[in-house]
């Protein structure tokens, strides 16, 4: 693994240990908040409850169209390094099959990463949103 590939892999391993920590305390903090709220909640808890749902949809959204876009490039890079192999005349311009398996690591480290972002996003501001908010 090349030193890019070493950092996306930390920052891909930091996202997924803070998703984590943050997940745990969001569901706990809502199922919380659902349980003391009974059968009829205030209008907060709707507001809360329908921001569950909504920030969901879009945040998955938003992670499904960074990966086909950077599946997009990642097709469009791999395919363009084995045109060059296939149209060198000599060995000189080909990839070795290292260095080809090499670049499709990164590819898919790069979706993993696109991927990953704004759901991490939304779940650690949730966390940090909702340590600050009292649950009555």
């Amino acid at each position: 693994m090349g030193p890019r590939s070493t950092r996306k892999a930390k920052s891909i391993a930091t996202k997924a240990a803070e998703l984590a920590f943050a997940a745990p305390q969001v569901i706990a903090h809502r199922v919380a908040r659902m349980a003391m709220s009974g059968a009829v909640p205030t209008e907060r808890d709707k507001r809360e409850f329908q921001l569950m749902v909504k920030e969901k949809e879009v945040a998955f959204s938003q992670a499904f169209t960074a990966m086909a876009k950077q599946s997009a490039v990642a097709q469009q890079t791999l395919a363009a390094s084995m045109f060059r192999s296939f149209w060198s005349p000599s060995l000189k311009g080909k990839s070795s099959p290292m260095a080809v398996a090499l670049q499709m690591q990164a590819a898919a480290m790069g979706v993993l990463n696109k991927g990953m972002a704004p759901v991490h996003q939304k779940a650690v501001a949730n966390a940090k949103r909702l340590a600050k908010t009292r649950l009555k």
